[in-house]
């Protein structure tokens, strides 16, 4: 082999080593490429859903304000209603109230006086001296009530004994004396419209049976068909 051969194989052999040193460079190349890439498309992807992590959770946040600022404005809404219906209610009491004072004004009083004392007629309640059965009570009524009560009080006293089948039982008027009507002047002053307070002599057994006792229970008992007679079956 003369020196022309020599040199045309080690051209041959550099031209070998370039083209693989080019080729494996190109290789390395296209691969640090895809993996920068790559690594580029992850932490795109992992900031993408940090973001729609946060969006989801203040999304949240406002979801659960919206809730809770509905319910409240709803239960204002519901305390107002309610306030209104009691307010009505109320109001209702209030008039019957006044219209008790018609009543110890009117003719028949001292007829409802003494069937308070007694306890008959048809709105019956556990008050009376039926209930009482007591030999001697105490009697408490207002002071303008007093001569219409002393007027009534002996009829009552027969008409319980026919009723029971025992004596008269002696019943004495107390000389301290139920509160008086209502006054404009004073309205937060203690008030009775009528009727009578009826005790054992020991007073340790007291029955209330004004007319603003009997009121309060009617208008107890009878609130539930009241509130469903004015607002429905809901408000019953």
């Amino acid at each position: 082999m003369n020196d022309a051969d020599v040199s045309k194989q080690i051209q041959q052999m550099v031209r070998f080593i370039r083209q693989e040193a080019e080729e494996k460079a190109n290789e390395i190349s296209v691969s640090a490429e895809e993996e920068f890439n790559i690594e580029k498309l992850q932490l795109v992807e992992a900031e993408k859903k940090k973001i729609r992590q946060e969006y989801e959770r203040k999304d949240k946040q406002v979801q659960v304000r919206k809730k809770i600022e509905y319910s409240m404005q709803l239960n204002a809404s519901r305390i107002k209603v309610l306030q209104g219906q009691d307010d009505l209610v109320n109001a209702m009491k209030e008039a019957a109230s006044k219209e008790l004072l018609n009543v110890s004004s009117g003719h028949n009083y001292k007829r409802l006086l003494n069937d308070l004392i007694v306890q008959v007629g048809p709105l019956s309640f556990d008050i009376s001296l039926l209930r009482l059965k007591e030999p001697s009570m105490l009697l408490r009524c207002r002071k303008d009530d007093l001569h219409s009560v002393e007027s009534v009080l002996d009829s009552a006293k027969n008409e319980y004994a026919q009723k029971t089948n025992v004596h008269s039982p002696e019943v004495v008027v107390d000389q301290i004396y139920l509160p008086p009507a209502p006054s404009h002047h004073d309205a937060h002053a203690r008030s009775c419209a009528g009727g009578v307070v009826l005790a054992s002599r020991d007073g340790k057994i007291v029955f209330e049976n004004t007319l603003d006792a009997r009121l309060e229970v009617v208008f107890r008992k009878k609130l539930p068909e009241i509130r469903k007679s004015l607002f429905g079956q809901i408000a019953a």
